[in-house]
């Protein structure tokens, strides 16, 4: 098993899943997502990013194989991505064989980088709250409820907390504050768009962008997409954006090609000489060496 602990969170790797925790000082985001589990059939790819105070891992998944990256929609910044891993200077190693492991399983397994057409990943747990600006959100898997606070206009608050059931919803966008520019959380019904701005919207929460919180309406956002009916998967999408295509299902996974073992050897001297720097502990290096020892 791959192993990287940093303040940031721990990432593992079991040659089938990676499994992300949050450290306890992460981004509000990763923190109200919690642990996430990636299965290898969801990754695209991975890569370590070195810089001058360590680096980054980044894992790269496939598209729509995630609810929190199909509402993000490419928003996130790296320290609420949770897919994103800050790598301290003297564990650059560590990341660099984190790195290799996750690549040589995408090889055996032969996974494709293409999209998906459902969610490979299950949706936030249950039940969910996020938001800020004039309001807050919250998701039991049957209804969507808004909540408004003393900031919100007389057109939201006159008619007490929004409350609708997921059938009545088609689709959901979110947007943070960006510049002079509020951000927004909005539920599309399914009898049509609302044309008032966010702040007037009924539908709607406004995000001003006051706190790192409010970017936890993109959980909501995310558990309620993913508990959509998947023909709906494609409504959130901005305009002018493809619609999630079904690709053919992947043929069974290929046995590992003859030159896999000598792959496998040169990883295990590349270890020995991790372990001689000092790079890896004993304990990480007999973790690694047993996990390369057992797949060949």
């Amino acid at each position: 098993m791959a192993e990287i602990i940093q303040r940031d969170g721990t990432w593992t790797f079991d040659g089938e899943t990676v499994r992300i925790v949050p450290g306890g000082k992460a981004h509000p985001l990763r923190l109200a997502l919690g642990e996430l589990a990636v299965p290898v059939e969801a990754l695209a790819g991975i890569s370590f990013e070195p810089d001058r105070k360590g680096g980054r891992l980044r894992l790269r998944l496939r598209g729509g194989a995630c609810p929190v990256l199909r509402a993000a929609d490419g928003r996130l910044k790296d320290g609420a991505d949770p897919y994103v891993l800050a790598v301290e200077k003297d564990r650059t190693g560590v990341a660099e064989y984190f790195v290799d492991e996750v690549r040589n399983a995408l090889l055996i397994e032969q996974v494709p980088e293409g999209p998906v057409d459902r969610f490979l990943l299950a949706g936030p747990s249950l039940p969910v709250s996020g938001g800020g600006g004039d309001g807050t959100a919250s998701f039991d898997g049957e209804t969507v409820r808004l909540t408004w606070n003393w900031k919100a206009e007389e057109s939201k608050t006159a008619s007490g907390p929004a409350a609708f059931p997921l059938a009545r919803i088609a689709g959901v966008r979110w947007m943070p504050s960006m510049g002079l520019e509020n951000g927004y959380l909005r539920f599309e019904p399914v009898d049509g768009p609302v044309s008032a701005p966010p702040k007037y919207d009924p539908y709607s929460l406004e995000l001003w962008g006051l706190s790192k919180k409010e970017y936890t309406a993109v959980v909501v956002a995310a558990a309620v997409l993913a508990r959509l009916p998947q023909a709906r998967t494609a409504v959130d999408a901005p305009a002018g954006a493809p619609a999630l295509t079904k690709e053919p299902a992947p043929a069974p996974a290929a046995v590992p090609p003859a030159d896999d073992h000598d792959v496998l050897l040169r990883r295990l001297r590349e270890l020995g000489e991790l372990h001689r720097a000092g790079v890896l502990t004993d304990e990480e290096f007999s973790t690694a060496k047993q996990a390369i020892l057992s797949r060949m």
